[in-house]
Formats: structure tokens, C-alpha cells, sequence
């Protein structure tokens, strides 16, 4: 069964472009332009890895994650924050709200499906031997 993962992002060419590139790599994708349609989604699904962008509209992407890691049937799901602020300290944050790390904006196209690929095995490996993801 195909992996599926949750992109939140406003900017319709990076969720176009996140997604063809996980289609293609064998992901099941849902797509949210913005935290609200995110929750509506989560309310009915629990996908493998949620790709977060950080500077969303109203909700901002932190502060969803906080929120997403206090619901017990999401608190496992992998968060990784797209963000194109990769500045000093800004890892710092990502993890500190929940995320499991973060890609930098521009999406590399060539190692996106890759980069996935490996949060979601952290995670289940991680599951395997007890520890939170």
C-alpha cells in the first residue's frame, strides 16, 4: 500500500510541483492550501508524513504543528516543515514546535521523493522500538 502524505502549502506551483514529484515516486498524495483545510482533511485521514510549509496563511505552519502534536490519533504522524527561512536558529524552532526537520524551498525535484522516503522510515523504525517519532 502506497505511503501517503499530507503537503500543506499556499503557493499552488510548490503543491504542484511537491506533489507531481511524489506521484511519481509512489506516494499517495493529499494536498491543503492552508491549516483550516489541513484539520478538514486530518479529521477523516491520518497519513503517513505531513509536509508543513512554515509561512502559511492565518494559522501559520508552527503553530498548526504544535496543535496536530497534541491530537492523540496525529501526535505520531512525522511533521517536516518546508520552509524557504532556513536562517541560523530557525531549526531550532521547527523542532521545538514538533517537526521531525525540515527541506528547504526551492523543492529539489531529484530528492524530494528520497528525502520522504526517509523521514517516513525514521518514524516507523522509531515506532518499532518504542521511541515517539
Amino acid at each position: 500500500m502506497a505511503r501517503r502524505v499530507l503537503i500543506v502549502d499556499d503557493n499552488l506551483m510548490n503543491l504542484k510541483l511537491a506533489s507531481e514529484v511524489l506521484e511519481v515516486g509512489g506516494f499517495g498524495v493529499l494536498r491543503a492550501l492552508d491549516a483550516e483545510s489541513a484539520q478538514r482533511l486530518l479529521a477523516d485521514t491520518v497519513p503517513d508524513l505531513i509536509l508543513m510549509d512554515i509561512a502559511l496563511p492565518g494559522i501559520d505552519g508552527l503553530t498548526l504543528t504544535r496543535r496536530l502534536k497534541q491530537d492523540g490519533r496525529l501526535k505520531h504522524v512525522p511533521i517536516v516543515a518546508l520552509t524557504a527561512f532556513a536562517m541560523k536558529g530557525d531549526d531550532v524552532k521547527v523542532i521545538a514546535a514538533g517537526c521531525a526537520g525540515y527541506i528547504s524551498k526551492p523543492l529539489d525535484a531529484r530528492t524530494l521523493a528520497k528525502q520522504v522516503g526517509a523521514y517516513i522510515e525514521a518514524s516507523v523504525e522509531a515506532s518499532a522500538i518504542g521511541r515517539p517519532p
